[in-house]
This record gives C-alpha cells, sequence and structure tokens, in this order.
C-alpha cells in the first residue's frame, strides 16, 4: 500500500541495530555506524541511507523504507523490557507481581509470563479449595491493581491441581 520497496525495508530492518552486536567502541550515533558497517558490503544505498535514518538524528528520513524502519524500531523499543536503562523497573515490576501473589497464604509459587502480561499462581490443593481458588484470584487481582501501576492489563490464573496416580498390574 505504501509503494515501499520491500525487500530494501525487510534488509534495512534486520540490519538497523548491526553496530549494536560489534565487539569494539567507535564514537559516533549508533545508527550512522551501522549504515557504515552494512555499506561495506551491502551494494543497495536505499538500504544504507534506511539504517543511517532510522533516528533520524543525523540523516533526514526522506524514503519509505527508512520511515518504516524508524517506525519497527520505535514500536519494538516500547516493549517492556526492550531499554536497557529500563531493564531493572521492569525485573522490579516482576518481582513485585509475584510478591504479592507470594504474600497470600495458601499460594505454594507464582510466575510471571508474558513480560509481566500474566501472572500464574499455583495453590497448595490442601489449603485452598475450588471456591478459595476464585476468591483468591479475585483478591490478587484486585491487590495488583492497588499496589502496582502498568500498562494496559494482567491476567491473573491461579491453578489448583491434584493428582491421583496408580498402576496397574
Amino acid at each position: 500500500e505504501l509503494r515501499a520497496k520491500v525487500d530494501i525495508a525487510k534488509k534495512a530492518g534486520l540490519l538497523h541495530d548491526i553496530d549494536k552486536a560489534v565487539d569494539f567502541e567507535i564514537e559516533g550515533p549508533h545508527a550512522i555506524i551501522g549504515a557504515d558497517i552494512v555499506k561495506q558490503w551491502e551494494k543497495s544505498p536505499e538500504v544504507v541511507k534506511a539504517i543511517a535514518s532510522h533516528h533520524e538524528d543525523d540523516v533526514e528520513i526522506t524514503t519509505v523504507e527508512g520511515f518504516i524502519v524508524a517506525t519497527a524500531d520505535a514500536i519494538s523499543g516500547a516493549r517492556p523490557g526492550a531499554r536497557r536503562e529500563s531493564l531493572e523497573h521492569y525485573l522490579k515490576r516482576l518481582e513485585n507481581l509475584e510478591s504479592i501473589a507470594n504474600s497470600f497464604p495458601g499460594v505454594e509459587k507464582s510466575y510471571a509470563i508474558q513480560a509481566g502480561r500474566e501472572i500464574r499462581i499455583m495453590v497448595k490443593p490442601e489449603q485452598i479449595d475450588d471456591l478459595g481458588a476464585m476468591k483468591l484470584v479475585r483478591d490478587i487481582a484486585k491487590k495488583v491493581e492497588e499496589t502496582l501501576s502498568y500498562p494496559g492489563q494482567i491476567k491473573v490464573t491461579v491453578i489448583r491441581e491434584t493428582r491421583a496416580v496408580d498402576y496397574a498390574k
């Protein structure tokens, strides 16, 4: 629909952060460094330009492919835990989520999953019955709402499992 050159956008999208994988330190804006690295083997100046402009710091975005790469980079960077500077905050939020669940009696273990968008709580079946599990899931969800700040919603699942095993001989 945008009349973009798909192969150019794909290559630039895949390679736009290539400089972050380089072992040695090079001074300068990361988008320009990445473009210089790619320029060494890539014959398409369009790919190099899309990489160089994906942060629009030093090179203005003038192509549809460059805009696509910049947009995808911004969306990817907005994910919880995607940026190093927010990693500590992200891990603390996961820890707090599990801590809230673990503070309730009868909880055996909890797991924050899906980048903190879901928490699964395993309960001790001898302490929590089916009705208790339904009450517990509401109580945990309410406490999460009251104590944490988070984007979107968090799915809370309580799992109560009993197993009976025997062997036919």
